[in-house]
């Protein structure tokens, strides 16, 4: 039975809010300081998952420290050096196989083209 892969959107941790979350909040009790990062891989129990308007408001109470690491609105995409290699992948399957991996010629061989030989001639 077919059953499409389905990627689950984890919501905002705060009350009454339904967009999805972009950023994770944790806490380092011991450095009064609260972390905004990209948002991780899995739910962990002691952090906070936030929504883009909620990550841009927080707020941390008076002498603690807000440390925002850079995270991306958006997922990032293939880079140029990506995309150039998966054109030369196509490019070389789409060649046909004669051209593609060429054999090499043999002692009396002058050139090969696919399955066909040319010798040379006697005399």
């Amino acid at each position: 039975m077919y059953r499409p892969l389905v990627r689950s959107v984890r919501q905002c941790s705060r009350t009454a809010c339904a967009r999805a979350a972009v950023a994770t909040l944790t806490y380092v009790y011991s450095d009064s300081t609260a972390v905004l990062g990209p948002l991780a891989l899995m739910a962990e129990p002691h952090s906070y998952d936030l929504c883009e308007v909620h990550s841009g408001r927080l707020t941390a109470p008076r002498g603690w420290e807000v440390v925002r690491l850079s995270s991306p609105t958006t997922e990032p995409g293939p880079s140029q050096d990506d995309l150039a290699a998966l054109a030369d992948a196509v490019r070389e399957a789409g060649r046909p196989r004669h051209l593609a991996d060429p054999a090499p010629v043999q002692d009396g061989e002058v050139a090969r083209r696919g399955h066909l030989r040319i010798l040379r001639g006697e005399g």
